[in-house]
């Protein structure tokens, strides 16, 4: 069940960085645009690779693989908002991404410890 709410979640958000990176470009913010893209969509793909695991500690790497991309992607989003390179409001994001963080973390301490 929390897999795939998380597997919707990531996907929904992976769309929501798409149409943030596109924004950034338009207003020509190139370098930490691209790195929030790929960190962005990568959440989503990697969880997607854990659906598919072979084993329990696949799937807990794969899931893992993910919480660091979101952390990453949370980085990113902090570093946009405070350094008013492009000055828009960041909060929809930001909150997006620390509750993916959340369900993340306790997918893989829950299956960790199984």
């Amino acid at each position: 069940m929390a897999e795939t709410k998380i597997l919707d979640l990531s996907f929904d958000f992976a769309l929501q960085m798409i149409e943030l990176y596109k924004i950034l470009v338009e207003k020509r913010e190139f370098v930490i645009s691209k790195q929030l893209l790929r960190s962005g969509t990568s959440i989503g793909a990697n969880i997607e690779e854990a659906g598919a695991g072979q084993s329990r500690k696949d799937f807990i790497s794969k899931m893992s693989i993910a919480s660091k991309e979101a952390r990453e992607t949370r980085y990113w989003l902090r570093l946009l908002d405070r350094s008013k390179l492009v000055d828009i409001d960041y909060s929809k994001y930001l909150l997006s991404i620390d509750h993916i963080v959340n369900i993340l973390t306790k997918i893989v301490k829950t299956a960790s410890q199984g």
